[in-house]
């Protein structure tokens, strides 16, 4: 499903002066940045997915840092990274509960809408262009990256790049498709076939299992939760499920 997040990236372990940009995967989303916000467009099923996503993404940050889910800043304080952040449909929400976000992505073009709408919107959100080493060094109390990790040529070293730029006691939110028969079926056989998905988006065989990806994690020091997993039915749209077959989140906390 095409994501916000969904820039592209080579190995993270290569040195900060090689380009992490895989060029024709930041330009196939780079043309989708002026239709990005536009709730009828290429990204219609990403608006359709955001408030799912944004519950689980609030419902974990209260859990890590003992909020009530009544707050409405309950990030204030604390630095936020998000990691593939396209035009910024989950940076705008993350800093309008308070966080100093970051913003990263493959495309300029991207970045270009993104900071352009984050002006309209009166929010102060800091864009960069580039991959993911773009911010090799520094660290975040929030990382996020949603959609992204089945797009890159190195998902164990991109696993690592973000658990490195994570504080401690800081938390980690990932999501991706998961490769089964069913993420196959609905993604690219009917998502891209019918065009509610834009042709190209993803690779089956660049998918991750929750193992696979708790495994990267891990490695890089990271305590992982179990999945929850992201389900769609006809009748009431996107939903979170114990079943993790067509999508999930993994939570992982540092030090």
């Amino acid at each position: 499903m095409t994501n916000a997040s969904e820039a592209i990236f080579m190995s993270p372990k290569a040195a900060v002066a090689q380009s992490s940009v895989v060029a024709r995967e930041a330009a196939h989303f780079g043309e989708l940045a002026a239709d990005w916000w536009n709730p009828h467009g290429s990204s219609a099923m990403l608006h359709r997915l955001n408030p799912v996503r944004l519950a689980f993404v609030r419902a974990a940050i209260d859990s890590h840092w003992g909020g009530d889910g009544l707050g409405f800043t309950p990030l204030a304080g604390r630095t936020v990274l998000d990691v593939g952040c396209g035009a910024g449909l989950l940076a705008e929400p993350l800093a309008r509960l308070g966080g100093q976000v970051t913003g990263v992505d493959a495309a300029p073009e991207n970045i270009g809408a993104a900071s352009a709408h984050a002006a309209q919107s009166g929010l102060s959100i800091d864009y960069l262009a580039g991959g993911v080493e773009a911010v090799a060094g520094r660290q975040f109390d929030l990382v996020t990256s949603l959609e992204v990790i089945e797009h890159v040529a190195d998902p164990a070293a991109f696993a690592h790049a973000l658990t490195q730029a994570v504080a401690p006691g800081g938390l980690l939110i990932v999501s991706t498709p998961n490769r089964t028969a069913l993420s196959r079926l609905a993604m690219i056989a009917v998502g891209e076939g019918t065009g509610l998905i834009p042709r190209g988006t993803h690779d089956w065989d660049r998918f991750l299992t929750p193992d696979e990806l708790t495994t990267h994690l891990r490695a890089g020091g990271m305590t992982v939760s179990p999945p929850t997993g992201l389900a769609f039915s006809a009748a009431h749209g996107f939903k979170l499920s114990d079943d993790v077959s067509l999508d999930y989140f993994l939570t992982a906390t540092a030090g």
